[in-house]
């Protein structure tokens, strides 16, 4: 094992295969806590994490607006919109890890690093989880084209830890909460419509779901714990950053009642969203990568 918690995160940031990547990362999280648990916590440690991670040769990454289109309602395009969620999650993967090997050079408490290693270790087991279900409908990740912007919020924040915090869990992977729901329902009717239709896709959504919110809750415990050592209005300072780093405005309908129990309040979000429009099921079918994130659902 490596010596450093920074190294570790280097090494799962340098790892090219979605698969061995997400291996290697669930490895590290547990030797981590382990050693947590032991009394003997591995020193954090500095480590230069590559300004974009390591990737598989497939999927070809194409800009946003070259990805096909697929609507839900058939087998393909089922199978295109858990490819899009799987690339999702193998980006928050690497996310995670990146903040925790980036930002090393800010005194954070150790509470800091458990939360965003049990986030990466998380995100794992939901690429994980969206790779199998893939896997049953006889397709892989990799097996289509994939959004090529994904990294861009991580790029823009490489040197600032509020503006990273405020863009990935409090705005992409928020918009997780918002879509997953949608995107249950529309596996939810394929399982009605033939028995097992779904491949086991709505308990691996529901899984993300209920996992995704604590995601959000790191975020923004964060980021209030530097508003607050800084002196500065959590609220104003994460409307100036989202308008800084995030491209083009908030997206409603927002899921209010999850996006609180991540200690989200309405004012932080909703000056910053563009006119309600359409319906969540609708939203996740055509937009799954519309700021899922990092995550997301990730």
């Amino acid at each position: 094992m490596t010596a450093s918690l920074a190294e570790m995160a280097v090494e799962v940031l340098t790892t090219p295969d979605g698969r061995a990547k997400a291996a290697l990362g669930r490895a590290h999280a547990a030797h981590w806590f382990a050693a947590r648990a032991a009394g003997a916590p591995l020193p954090i440690g500095k480590a230069a994490p590559p300004l974009r991670p390591a990737r598989p040769e497939r999927p070809e990454l194409l800009p946003p607006r070259e990805v096909p289109r697929r609507r839900p309602g058939s087998p393909q395009g089922r199978i295109a919109l858990l490819h899009a969620l799987a690339h999702i999650e193998l980006n928050a993967v690497d996310l995670h890890w990146d903040i925790v090997a980036r930002f090393t050079d800010q005194p954070m408490p150790p509470g800091f690093y458990d939360d965003w290693v049990k986030a990466a270790d998380d995100e794992a087991k939901h690429f994980n989880l969206i790779c199998d279900v893939l896997e049953r409908m006889g397709s892989h990740y990799g097996a289509l084209p994939a959004h090529a912007g994904m990294w861009r919020a991580a790029e823009d924040t490489v040197d600032d830890l509020k503006g990273r915090l405020a863009v990935v869990p409090m705005v992409l992977e928020a918009r997780g909460l918002d879509v997953t729901p949608g995107m249950i329902a529309v596996f939810r009717k394929a399982a009605e419509a033939a028995a097992g239709g779904d491949f086991g896709a709505t308990a691996a959504l529901e899984v993300i779901y209920a996992e995704e919110v604590s995601h959000v809750a790191y975020g923004s415990k964060w980021f209030n714990w530097l508003c607050g050592r800084d002196g500065e209005d959590p609220k104003d300072r994460f409307h100036a950053l989202v308008r800084r780093y995030f491209h083009g405005a908030l997206k409603p309908p927002f899921n209010e009642e999850k996006r609180a129990e991540a200690g989200l309040p309405p004012d932080f979000y909703w000056p910053l969203a563009e006119d309600p429009a359409g319906d969540p099921a609708a939203a996740a079918a055509a937009d799954p990568a519309a700021g899922g994130g990092a995550g997301g659902p990730g």
